[in-house]
């Protein structure tokens, strides 16, 4: 190793002009890297995930277990670097959510669940979907559509054929979900007495429907030198269209479908409303960010496409009104980052000088900061990582720095001896170099021993598996870089620079604070080597206060970031329909918009259309948007805020509220599987007794000191009305259960028979009972 250091520090001395030019590349590599390296706020902790989404409507979450969740499964358990398969099964849909190991490619994680997922036989019509890849810091973007003069069915066509399909095509966005608002539908109502006027059945409806929107091809007709391709136009395009569909003749004379049934445009039932500030039933669009990219690179493009959409492709007064974006957040972990970095350089700058009392070695020393930061960002790319304000903030500026002040001083002082004792007249360029180069050899030595120290005591982070490996490793890989940028320097940039700098006027200079601190340090050095075991019995004492007073310090796994906002869940009685839960929403949001910190409170109730939020009508969610805190007209912390508001709701009796952040609300649930950052989940297979010792474990857990925002996530979900069929009533008029219970899916829920398309949208044709 000595003969490596003094290999690199002589190659450095004879050619200087190649260490500048080395190191000018390492500033525009690393401006470069810095620039494409994903900064984030907070680190994305998650492994590798596949989520698939299944819709049954109209199935009751027992059918829907069983029918769909339990196949997939089964077939997925044999998938391969598989840790946990988690599932929610509700009214009509099903999530489930692989997890993989860590470290797993998630573009074959994802292959090898769609090749798999083609092999689960499921019910006619049923069509699983594996989500896009986002994690759960990938919702960088949220919006609502604002119009006066456009209905909620208007604006969510708007969002579904129009908006989405945009911004999808952003590179980096991955997945853009609709909530709220109306989705459009052709709808055919029949009237029962009308039915049995003609003799009618709900399924000679539906068949006739089925028959009558449909194209055929006829294959190629040549006529002269030109062939044709034949086609049978048969679909509908129109309510018109459609009330003229034939369903049967009664004597010859046709009974046409607006002869037994009202035909109209209509809705889908709701599965989810969402209000922000004093407007009800607006459309919400989140735009969730691809996993592993940069969004300070995607934002700009989002932001963009926005405009473009405001301003050109919108019709009328439809605009998008933005209420989140990641911008803020990122400039302002950036512009931390950033000051931190500047305040760093300048403290040790003015403490170098201070010390050195001299400003050439000075800028010598702290030029190694910002190249060394430089250079771990050119591995940081190199090595695919992301950087964030845990990684970044946390490098210690001194640790850094050490091997350059070492390597300096020791030069610095050997120069210094030198002059004083041989002469300035011997300062040719061949003498000094010889004398850096032997004192950097030896300076050198200590300082790579000093270095491979404090690589070493961060192999056992290197180790970390993970969460908790993907929250510190970052950090232990980012110092690392940064400090062998920094070794690199010292043996090669700071030795030539002191070769240049230090010419002339190179003499030790006291300084008086040196001086004052040696006076008094060496008396009290004496004392302590007069009495080692007094010294022992005191560092042995303060050790043990150390230790006991550790025991009364708070911890926490997962840092807290002020992400600027707050977001509440509420939780009301599984049992409540969707407009009495919405009624409680909008008391709920006028509640928070009394507070002067609050700019402003978007809610949303139940769960939006494509099911990628797996919950209930008894779930709300509420982004209560702050205003910067030097702009709050009180003196209090957001801490004492949230307490405010817990005071306020207090008086809702049955309801559970918990207040978090969006990125953290989004994080804790990827990590443990529920909604909170701390979770206790109970096993069985009877749903009742779960539920029983689900309220026990809540007993105890509330008598905890410090607990709060406690809650329970219960398995028994919506109360049933069941339909139980009579075997013999049915064999009385001749019925089978097939169309008996045909008949119950299309009179009460509704059925979609088939598809009307407008142009490149499409709605669902829909029967149901008037």
């Amino acid at each position: 190793m000595n003969k490596f250091i003094k290999g690199l520090i002589g190659f450095s001395l004879r050619h200087p002009y190649v260490v500048f030019f080395i190191t000018a590349l390492v500033v525009v590599a690393g401006a470069v890297s810095f620039y494409y390296t994903p900064v984030e706020a907070y680190p994305d902790v998650t492994n590798t995930e596949v989520v698939i989404i299944t819709q049954w409507p109209g199935r009751s979450a027992e059918e829907v277990e069983r029918f769909i969740s339990i196949p997939i499964e089964t077939e997925m358990n044999s998938i391969s670097r598989k840790t946990v398969i988690r599932s929610i099964n509700l009214f009509g849909l099903s999530f489930i959510k692989i997890v993989f190991e860590d470290g797993t490619d998630n573009f074959n994680a994802r292959m090898e669940a769609a090749q798999k997922l083609a092999n689960v036989n499921l019910p006619d019509g049923v069509d699983p979907e594996v989500q896009p890849p986002t994690g759960p810091t990938g919702e960088i973007y949220r919006f609502t559509l604002t119009s006066k003069t456009k209905s909620a069915t208007e604006l969510k066509t708007l969002e579904d054929w129009v908006i989405e399909k945009n911004l999808k095509a952003v590179p980096g966005v991955g997945d853009v979900v609709s909530f709220g608002g109306k989705v459009k539908t052709y709808e055919v109502a029949v009237t029962p007495p009308l039915l049995a006027k003609y003799g009618l059945t709900a399924l000679d409806v539906y068949q006739a429907l089925q028959r009558a929107n449909v194209n055929v091809g006829g294959d190629i007709v040549r006529e002269g030198q030109q062939a044709f391709v034949v086609r049978g136009i048969g679909i509908v395009k129109n309510v018109a269209d459609i009330e003229k569909i034939i369903i049967k003749n009664v004597n010859g004379v046709p009974v046409l479908v607006r002869n037994i049934a009202n035909v109209q445009t209509s809705n889908l039932p709701q599965l989810g409303i969402v209000g922000r500030d004093d407007h009800d039933d607006v459309v919400e669009g989140i735009v969730l960010m691809r996993k592993g990219e940069n969004p300070g690179a995607v934002l700009p493009l989002l932001e963009a496409k926005v405009d473009y959409l405001n301003t050109t492709v919108l019709p009328g007064d439809v605009k998008i009104k933005v209420f989140y974006d990641r911008t803020e957040l990122n400039e302002h972990t950036l512009h931390t980052v950033g000051e931190n970095v500047i305040m760093g350089i300048t403290l040790v700058t003015i403490v170098l000088l201070i010390f050195l009392a001299d400003w050439r070695t000075t800028v010598t020393v702290a030029m190694v900061i910002p190249l060394a930061l430089l250079f771990a960002f050119i591995l940081m790319r190199w090595k695919g990582m992301t950087a964030n304000l845990l990684s970044i903030g946390a490098i210690d500026f001194g640790i850094i720095i050490d091997g350059a002040v070492v390597m300096v001083e020791g030069l610095f002082v050997m120069l210094a001896h030198w002059a004083e004792h041989e002469g300035m007249e011997n300062f040719n360029k061949r003498a000094k170099l010889s004398k850096i180069l032997h004192t950097g050899t030896e300076m050198g030595k200590s300082i790579f021993t000093s270095k491979l120290i404090i690589v070493t005591a961060l192999i056992p982070i290197f180790s970390f598996q993970k969460v908790e490996g993907k929250l510190f490793s970052p950090l232990a890989f980012t110092l690392g870089f940064a400090l062998l940028g920094a070794l690199l320097l010292a043996l090669t940039l700071v030795p030539v620079l002191s070769s240049i700098l230090l010419r002339k006027n190179v003499r030790e200079r006291h300084n008086p604070l040196i001086e004052f601190l040696n006076r008094n340090y060496a008396p009290l050095l004496d004392k302590v080597m007069g009495h080692p075991r007094r010294a022992m019995g005191g560092a042995l004492i303060a050790l043990l206060l150390g230790l006991g007073a550790f025991h009364f310090v708070g911890t926490e796994f997962l840092p807290h970031l002020n992400e600027g906002s707050i977001y509440v869940r509420a939780s009301m009685p599984l049992s409540i329909s969707l407009e009495d839960s919405y009624h409680f929403t909008k008391q709920f949001r006028q509640d928070f918009e009394q507070f002067p910190e609050v700019r402003g409170v978007i809610s949303q109730t139940g769960r939006p259309n494509d099911g990628t939020d797996a919950t209930g009508f008894f779930n709300q969610e509420f982004f209560v948007d702050l205003y910067p805190a030097d702009q709050w007209k009180r003196d209090i912390t957001k801490d004492q805020l949230i307490a405010e508001m817990q005071a306020k709701l207090a008086h809702y009796r049955g309801v559970d509220f918990n207040f978090s952040q969006p990125i953290s609300d989004n994080v804790e649930e990827a990590v443990s599987g529920v909604k909170g950052s701390m979770a206790v989940k109970v096993y069985g297979d009877d749903l009742n007794f779960l539920d029983k010792k689900a309220d026990e474990v809540y007993a105890q857990l509330n008598k905890v000191k410090g607990i709060e925002d406690l809650g329970i996530f219960r398995n028994l979900g919506q109360p049933e009305l069941h339909i139980t069929l009579d075997p013999d009533k049915m064999a009385q008029f001749g019925v089978d259960a097939a169309d008996a219970n045909a008949v119950i899916e299309m009179a009460i829920g509704g059925k979609a028979v088939s598809q009307v398309f407008e142009g490149e949208r499409k709605f669902d044709l829909r029967l149901r009972y008037d």
